[in-house]
């Protein structure tokens, strides 16, 4: 190895030790069964099936107990857990803004029927056409998205619903949280482009934005093919009488009759799906009424102006039907380039998919039959570190690829083959988990030694009783009779 070379890789390889050291202070109880437990799952060789053939690696030196009860009885610090994600390096668009993805995985225990806070969770995807409800913990958890074609994400944050929540509430909160951290730690600054969010057609697009307004966020999300929009409200004329009207006239998705031209059209060809044809129609907003997610709203409801793109495609590599994909993004006054911009970006959301695919099938996150939420809660903590933890070690790994699969370059290495090589890079880097103690008592003093350390005397100030002492109290040196047995003596 090169000293040039030696160089390059000294700073991944600080960084991936502060972290470790940084995640081992967040765990404050049975820290070190729970660092050597994310080692395990780091070091390990193919998925994992069960936790208890983790406490086999060599990478966990305690038991399976210890393993069992890290997870029942452990802590870790989440707020500052939340702090050390948002504070390592991440990933950022070619315009130098951070772009987050934010969705909602299941952890599904249909069978767990003592565990509480349990929701129905839709499945897709278990039958043809049907979207069976699985009783599950649902954890809504937010990723920084790289700008090109990656399986890579940044997770930062992982919040579990429970029964009654507003997805929307607890997503606007939660990303609040995440932005004020960002901002503490530096990622954002004044002056630097607007944190954009990505989201799917399951959350409220305009509702979010709403409740983000006051952030430096920009929001776009997908929205279903059935939506009807409004336009701006027309201009009112001079002693014109009545109440003048909030919103303009419908723009329909399923009607082309009531779009009119766009404000702006793209035509960009791609390698993946042919001729792609965006177009965009400025300050458009949704009749709110004081209904579902407004009913508790006083007043008079906003109006949430934004812009819709449509993007068609001409072809899908699977050879499937494409369909048309409607958008809404928070801002106004899209020019060409800002519309070529959020479709793309909007491609990038899936690649949260390739990430909770991993942390299902290959790290085992929801393979534990866990009983409680806390203990889940405990669990999904450990699986984001594990993950940063690979993220971070990126740069130092080495390509071992089984012999059936294709070489390649350093920088395009999948999570799961930089996971190949983690055993080697875990010795150059921090590990502050301690050697377990014993569990079997000591052997004692050797036999035949005397104790020759004082006894310690401790004076007790009790007063002494005076006067003679009742025969009950008093010994007697006078020595008993020797019992005989009568029949022996006959």
């Amino acid at each position: 190895m090169s000293l040039l070379h030696h160089d390059a890789l000294r700073e991944p390889l600080a960084e991936l030790s502060r972290f470790r050291g940084e995640f081992y202070s967040c765990l404050t109880a049975r820290s070190d069964a729970l660092f050597e437990l994310a080692d395990a799952v780091l070091c390990g060789d193919g998925p994992v099936r069960s936790l208890v053939e983790l406490s086999l690696m060599g990478e966990h030196r305690r038991g399976h107990g210890s393993l069992y009860a890290a997870l029942a009885q452990g802590r870790i610090d989440a707020d500052r857990m939340r702090q050390a994600l948002a504070s390592v390096t991440l990933p950022r668009a070619a315009d130098g803004r951070l772009v987050l993805a934010v969705d909602v995985t299941c952890w599904l225990r249909p069978d767990a029927h003592t565990s509480p806070q349990r929701i129905l969770c839709h499945t897709y995807g278990r039958g043809k056409d049907q979207h069976i409800p699985v009783p599950g913990w649902p954890y809504s958890i937010i990723c920084a998205l790289e700008p090109g074609r990656s399986s890579w994400t940044a997770p930062l944050d992982a919040v579990r619903l429970a029964p009654g929540d507003d997805t929307a509430n607890v997503t606007a909160q939660q990303l609040r949280d995440l932005v004020e951290r960002l901002i503490t730690a530096g990622q954002w600054q004044a002056g630097d482009p607007d944190v954009l969010v990505i989201a799917d057609a399951g959350y409220d697009a305009p509702r979010l934005a709403f409740l983000l307004r006051d952030l430096p966020v920009q929001v776009l999300a997908r929205m279903r093919s059935d939506r009807v929009l409004r336009r701006p409200a027309p201009t009112r004329h001079p002693h014109t009488r009545g109440r003048p009207p909030r919103h303009g006239g419908e723009f329909v998705f399923g009607h082309p009759d009531t779009w009119g031209n766009p404000d702006t059209e793209t035509v960009t060809a791609t390698r993946l799906y042919g001729t792609a044809l965006a177009r965009a129609w400025d300050r458009l907003h949704p009749k709110l009424t004081h209904r579902s997610s407004w009913a508790a709203a006083d007043g008079t409801l906003p109006i949430v102006e934004g812009t819709v793109i449509r993007l068609d495609i001409e072809h899908l590599p699977s050879g499937a039907t494409p369909k048309p994909a409607w958008l809404w993004w928070s801002g106004t006054d899209a020019t060409e380039a800002d519309t070529d911009r959020l479709w793309q970006a909007y491609l990038r959301r899936f690649d949260i998919e390739h990430t909770f695919r991993l942390f299902k099938q290959t790290l085992g996150w929801t393979r534990p039959k866990i009983r409680t939420p806390e203990a889940a809660d405990r669990w999904t903590w450990l699986i984001l570190a594990t993950y940063t933890q690979l993220r971070l070690a990126r740069p130092l790994a080495a390509d071992r690829r089984r012999p059936w699969e294709r070489p390649v370059s350093s920088d395009r290495l999948t999570p799961a083959r930089v996971r190949r090589d983690f055993r080697h890079i875990r010795p150059t880097a921090a590990c502050p988990a301690r050697a377990p103690k014993p569990s079997r008592p000591g052997p004692g003093r050797p036999p035949g030694r005397k104790n020759i350390r004082p006894t310690p005397r401790h004076d007790v100030h009790t007063p002494r009783k005076t006067g003679t002492t009742t025969s009950r109290n008093k010994k007697s040196t006078t020595p008993r009779p020797r019992r005989t047995d009568q029949r022996a003596s006959q």
